[in-house]
């Protein structure tokens, strides 16, 4: 402990006076507590929803979904469907300690985390649980930058407004930085990644300190429970239920595909139980408000690889595609599964002296380096690799690349991954990337304060050779990894509108990852759970300018649809 506290005390003193000197976040977040409202009825039972109807049907209930929820029961009924279970009680999402657990823990079906391998054979992950992958990521929260959101289109007022709304309720300062996030930070300062910005949620050029949803507990706070600033009795959501497809309707008739050249309308949703039988399907509907010419939406918040998977099991995508899977096209949507991104990431992984610590305590990742004009992100994060061993690593992410790849289906059963392939490094401009990042990795790696707390000089990523940046080149193709920031799939403008509204039908939103063409830079967390909030005021907003006349408060009726149907087509 002495040793540790030598090497503390060694550290450039304005960087450690910033990173010690945080509190909680707000009063407010510090506590916890839920804002006027009870927690949303949760059920497994799929009987609770069965016969009823609802003004929005979310299909996710993730980092945008929950937000979304949240904001639409102010004012309608919202039944929010997650594929998942509960993030409550369960010690692996909830506690600090325990991150990356689940990473490790997966399977096919019924994981919290669900892994999937892109064609290129980088292993990934995909949140199987209410609150998305906010329950497995590293909580780091940092805002896009102005000019992202000024490039989006998005009203910059109403963004301001969004996230200070999320972050009221969930994002808290570091409780302070842990000692290696400290090193990490002064390393980063000494490899060149400066100024040294101390605490920020905006993304700034240099290092900085950003938000945590991990509270000063060491409690994870999650996007489930921005459910609890909605209106409960508004709010139902169904646990363990995988969506199979959107149903349409024209004239009265339910249907998958239409001939005549109308736009067909979102109806409901068609489901089964994520750990049932596949065949075995189950619906539920939207409802059209008495007095009022407004019809409310299906949204699908499923996340970059669900919502164009559920598109094309709905028959909106590109039409070969569809047929090669005997799904009876509804809209020919080319764009539906294109422009797929995943920002390509290199890690170093660092060692320990013999006298050093060994297998450290998990430690997600607090302090953020930003750097060559904010196209390298920088994070240090220890990571378990077994229930009895952790790895500590630098790693870069490449913030804005230019390869693209595609989804496609690989399945009918909406439970399996759908096939992906990012093309990770396949423009040259990417590959040169990564070479600068390997560089900057290393030149952090090899920092006086970092070498110094570790007790070991740190060996070279490729010897030092002749010719290293070839080799360089060719230790990035062989360990190209993710940074978990993949998006596209349902971008704006080639599958949705500017309001998020799927082309060729009515009725059907993409509000996710999905509709991204690029990624914040930053941790995208942060804008996605905005996105929802952002989205779900403007839907109100604009609903209440069409509508004749609005719901009440007190309006909890339903409209009555048929029971279940077993083996629907």
């Amino acid at each position: 402990m002495e040793e540790l506290q030598g090497i503390i005390h060694g550290l450039s003193t304005a960087v450690l006076l910033s990173l010690f000197a945080f509190s909680s976040f707000c009063s407010a977040s510090s506590t916890h507590e839920a804002v006027g409202h009870k927690v949303p009825f949760m059920t497994v039972d799929f009987e609770d929803v069965l016969g009823r109807s609802f003004d929005y049907i979310i299909v996710g209930g993730g980092t945008s979904g929950c937000p979304l929820a949240a904001t639409l029961s102010t004012r309608y009924s919202v039944l929010l469907v997650e594929r998942g279970g509960s993030p409550y009680g369960n010690p692996l999402i909830e506690e600090r300690k325990n991150h990356g657990f689940l990473l490790i823990q997966t399977n096919q079906f019924t994981s919290i985390a669900q892994a999937f391998i892109s064609e290129e054979g980088v292993s990934n992950r995909r949140g199987r649980v209410l609150g998305g992958t906010t329950t497995i990521n590293g909580g780091l929260y940092s805002r896009a930058s102005e000019d992202y959101i000024q490039r989006v289109g998005w009203d910059a007022e109403l963004v301001r407004e969004s996230y200070e709304w999320v972050e009221s309720k969930m994002v808290f300062r570091p409780n302070p930085p842990t000692p290696w996030q400290s090193v990490s930070a002064e390393g980063m300062v000494e490899a060149g990644v400066q100024p040294f910005n101390g605490f920020s949620l905006e993304h700034v050029k240099g290092t900085k300190v950003g938000g945590s949803i991990f509270d000063i507990h060491g409690r994870r706070h999650t996007a489930a429970d921005l459910l609890a600033a909605g209106n409960s009795k508004r709010i139902t959501v169904l646990l363990n239920a995988t969506v199979q497809n959107v149903i349409f309707h024209d004239g009265g008739k339910c249907k998958r595909s239409v001939g005549d050249g109308k736009k067909p309308r979102a109806h409901g949703i068609r489901f089964i139980r994520s750990d049932g039988n596949p065949n075995h399907f189950y619906e539920a509907y939207l409802s059209y408000p008495k007095g009022s010419r407004s019809w409310g939406d299906v949204i699908l918040s499923a996340g970059t690889l669900g919502s164009p998977q559920i598109l094309m099991l709905s028959g909106i995508g590109p039409q070969e595609h569809l047929k090669h899977f005997n799904i009876s096209p509804l809209v020919d949507a080319r764009g539906v599964g294109q422009a797929m991104q995943d920002n390509p990431s290199i890690a170093f992984r660092l060692n320990y002296s013999p006298n050093a610590f060994q297998n450290p305590q998990p430690d997600p990742p607090q302090v953020v380096g930003i750097s060559d004009g904010f196209r390298i992100i920088l994070i240090s994060v220890i990571l378990p690799t077994s229930p009895n061993t952790t790895r500590t690593r630098i790693v870069a992410k490449n913030a804005n690349p230019v390869s693209r790849g595609s989804l496609r289906l690989w399945s009918t059963d909406p439970r399996q991954n759908p096939s992906v392939k990012f093309n990770y490094l396949a423009k040259e401009r990417d590959l040169d990337e990564c070479v600068e990042m390997a560089h900057l990795v290393e030149k952090v790696a090899h920092s006086r304060s970092i070498e110094t707390f570790l007790g070991r000089r740190q060996s070279g990523i490729m010897n030092g050779s002749k010719y290293r940046d070839e080799e360089l080149r060719d230790f990035c193709k062989k360990n190209v990894s993710t940074f978990y920031h993949y998006h596209g799939g349902c971008v704006v403008g080639s599958v949705v509108d500017k309001d998020y509204r799927v082309f060729g039908v009515k009725g059907l939103r993409v509000i996710d990852g999905s509709t991204l063409l690029k990624s914040p830079g930053t941790n995208p967390m942060a804008t996605l759970l905005m996105l929802g909030r952002y989205q779900g005021i403007k839907m109100i907003r604009k609903r209440n300018y069409n509508s004749v006349s609005y719901p009440s408060e007190s309006d909890d009726q339903y409209m009555t649809h048929p029971q279940p149907r077993s083996n629907s087509p």
